[in-house]
């Protein structure tokens, strides 16, 4: 008999009790997580535990009934429900759920039990997925694992059945509208009709998703302050929170500003709505434009304005951090697909090259007014040095001035602190602000 107890990755402590009987004949293994914190607590469980499973080896129950195991195509409704809908995932996200069950995985493996599911099952239904894209068939992989490990949870299976290995994606850039693409997409647009006109819009500068622009009402736009706030998020019908579970504020630029004055109405408190008053379904929204496309023979699509939004923030230097709040994405990961699009960190990081080896007045080393000094003294530290000295270069370029000047530094950007270096004094409502700005100028 034997009792390991190690750190658990998730926090806590892990028991692993091995018991074996006298004659050799028969063992057993268990491994838990511990209910308990503490290191000596979770040991006089683990002795607890470890008698207990030692008389269950030695006299096991003598009516223990036959486990049926249902199959999968039993099992799914079970799943969606008890799992998908239980945890109130999104309507997206149960209805994403509930289709790759009916397209794949109930024709792969719906007759099979679940116990009987074995590794080499998993690998046939890739190969017959060989025409689909990886992050597709990452998807419905993913499905199949969260359902078989919900069945050993709730003690359908005793184990995982068998292991799933997802497949390596390709992590690309995101497809988007250049700026003339951009430019002949909007003037289309507004040849067309003021609701398609506001789509491109509220996609391409204001970073809005498609359910996110149906389900825009008028009390979440401040005209006056040239403000919109993201609530919520229209999926066929169902109005639920915006993806990221939060909301979020975007700045306006002027010209969709100008266009929600010249669009607003009374007919519905939607902003994208018929004449008759009823909403935009996601159908309308991509039939506008899919025709808005076709006429400006750019990419089609409504989620790559999304894309263009931000990739055209970050072309023009804006801060990840401030792409992040604005486009409301959950992480910086998500940013930093846009990254490469920023002239500014690379040109400058290249210019370090260019500079004289006794020159140090730029990057991690600043010029101030006194002695050179190899580290900044301003409470932002070397990250706001380096975001502020982006900002410092896309702005000289743009104005034609002397980067290096502090006479010419823009004063929204730069403040001089105690020991004469400047540094970046972009918070994060001041960033964002700001980041809009650089959509309005344009």
């Amino acid at each position: 008999m034997s009792v390991t107890i190690r750190p658990y990755r998730k926090g806590g402590w892990e028991v692993d009790i091995g018991v074996v009987s006298p004659d050799g004949t028969r063992h057993k293994r268990e491994r838990k997580h511990a209910p308990i914190s503490s290191r000596t607590a979770v040991g006089r469980w683990a002795a607890a535990r470890e008698r207990v499973l030692f008389e269950r080896l030695l006299s096991p129950p003598k009516d223990h009934p036959h486990k049926e195991v249902p199959t999968l195509q039993e099992f799914a409704p079970r799943f969606v429900d008890g799992h998908a809908r239980a945890n109130r995932q999104k309507p997206s996200g149960v209805a994403s759920k509930t289709a790759i069950l009916r397209l794949y995985l109930i024709p792969a493996f719906g007759r099979k039990r679940l116990d009987a599911i074995k590794s080499e099952d998993v690998q046939r239904l890739k190969a017959q997925l060989e025409v689909k894209s990886p992050k597709t068939v990452n998807n419905i992989l993913a499905v199949l694992s969260i359902l078989l490990k919900k069945a050993a949870e709730w003690d359908v299976i005793e184990r995982m059945p068998c292991r799933i290995k997802l497949l390596p994606v390709e992590k690309g850039a995101a497809a988007f509208h250049d700026f003339e693409d951009y430019e002949r997409l909007v003037e289309v647009a507004r040849a067309i009709d003021r609701g398609t006109y506001v789509i491109v819009l509220l996609g391409g500068e204001a970073g809005l998703r498609c359910g996110e622009m149906i389900a825009l009402e008028w009390g979440d736009v401040d005209l006056a302050n040239r403000q919109l706030c993201v609530r919520r998020s229209d999926w066929n019908g169902q109005v639920g929170t915006p993806k990221g579970g939060r909301q979020r504020y975007v700045p306006l630029t002027r010209r969709l500003t100008a266009a929600l004055v010249e669009h607003r109405h009374l007919r519905s408190k939607r902003v994208l709505c018929r004449d008759n008053g009823t909403p935009f379904t996601r159908q309308i929204v991509q039939g506008r434009m899919l025709l808005a496309a076709r006429r400006a023979n750019v990419r089609r699509g409504v989620h790559i304005l999304r894309h263009t939004f931000c990739s055209h923030l970050s072309m023009r230097g804006a801060p990840p951090k401030a792409i992040q709040e604005l486009a409301g994405h959950a992480d910086l990961t998500m940013t930093q697909r846009y990254m490469h699009l920023s002239p500014a960190a690379l040109d400058a990081a290249i210019g370090l090259l260019d500079r004289p080896s006794g020159d140090q007045s730029c990057g991690d080393i600043l010029a101030t007014a006194g002695p050179v000094q190899k580290r900044s003294m301003n409470p932002g530290g070397k990250l706001a040095v380096r975001q502020g000295f982006e900002a410092w270069v896309t702005w000289s370029r743009a104005m034609s001035v002397d980067a290096r000047d502090p006479a010419t530094l823009p004063p929204q950007h730069f403040t001089p602190n105690s020991t004469g270096s400047y540094a970046s004094c972009d918070e994060s409502h001041r960033s964002v602000t700001s980041s809009a700005s650089f959509l309005r100028r344009a």
